[in-house]
């Protein structure tokens, strides 16, 4: 089950991916942000408001939102820097960048994770999964090749050390996510960090874009901004419930995860009319066969 839930997060991060990049050509980045854990948080207040005012309404619900503790809150405050640090990065990186090369960057975050799973819970991957992963480190230096193509060296692009620090974070994210889901219920996190998370961009929007707001690109209201927190939450809801497992394994419920790089690819295609589709095709057929031994090496 937790494998399915994991392919079910993978198609709607996909959808956020392509709302994100649509929301973001010609826009200032950080009120898209913002407006993104504006309505997010809107999304899960009325659970929270439920679950606190009227607990008979939902309790023992999927949707319950447990009460917790200042200690409770303090790990979930960490986890919303986490994840809006690497949302930060990752939203400059790609309004400036091709979808098509930024999702095949992003299919490599689950190498990270697998490190970090090793050490920090002992995880062990077998010879199907092994392939999987060395296929997805591959992918990444093919797609450097495809990258030179479209003018960006991967060496010196501001914008791919964005995306590259996006995946760290991303990463640490993921293996935190793990730990949460040990002690805590996917709702309280999910619900409370997207709170968190309006709260921290509330001065970063003040401090640092409102003042200069006329002097960078200016910001307009598009649709796509309304779907960004929509597809998230959804995949986020199935991606915590996959980690409640107690068999699931991190690293690879985020390299299933990273499967939303074919969505992403597919419009970046068919509406958005990128370049050097053909050699992208080679790294996404990377990503997409080691997709299949990780599922058959955790069957």
């Amino acid at each position: 089950m937790w494998l399915l839930l994991a392919f079910l997060s993978a198609t709607f991060l996909g959808f956020y991916d392509v709302s994100k990049k649509q929301a973001l050509k010609d826009n200032a980045v950080l009120p898209v942000l913002f407006l993104n854990t504006l309505f997010s948080s809107f999304i899960f207040l009325p659970f929270i408001w439920v679950s606190a005012f009227w607990p008979s309404l939902s309790e023992g619900s999927i949707f319950f939102v447990p009460q917790a503790g200042w200690e409770t809150h303090a790990y979930i405050l960490l986890k919303a820097c986490i994840v809006l640090s690497s949302w930060i990065f990752g939203y400059f990186g790609m309004k400036h960048l091709p979808i098509t090369i930024v999702g095949p960057i992003n299919a490599t975050r689950p190498v990270m994770v697998l490190v970090g799973a090793m050490l920090l819970f002992g995880e062990r991957l077998n010879l199907y999964q092994w392939i999987g992963v060395s296929l997805a480190i591959c992918s990444f230096f093919l797609l450097s090749r495809s990258g030179k193509k479209e003018g960006i060296d991967f060496a010196r692009n501001k914008w791919i050390l964005f995306i590259i620090l996006a995946a760290v974070t991303g990463a640490v994210s993921g293996l935190y996510d793990k730990f949460l889901m040990k002690h805590l219920p996917p709702m309280t996190v999910q619900s409370w960090y997207n709170v968190y998370q309006l709260f921290i961009m509330c001065p970063i929007l003040l401090g640092l874009w409102w003042p200069r707001r006329k002097e960078t690109t200016p910001f307009q209201w598009k649709w796509a901004i309304l779907w960004i927190p929509v597809f998230l939450s959804i995949a986020d809801f199935v991606y915590f419930y996959s980690l409640s497992y107690e068999q699931s394994l991190i690293s690879v419920v985020s390299m299933i995860r990273r499967g939303s790089v074919l969505v992403s690819f597919l419009f970046g295609a068919l509406i958005f009319r990128e370049k050097n589709l053909k050699s992208k095709a080679i790294d996404l057929l990377l990503v997409l066969i080691g997709m299949i031994f990780l599922y058959l090496g955790s069957k």
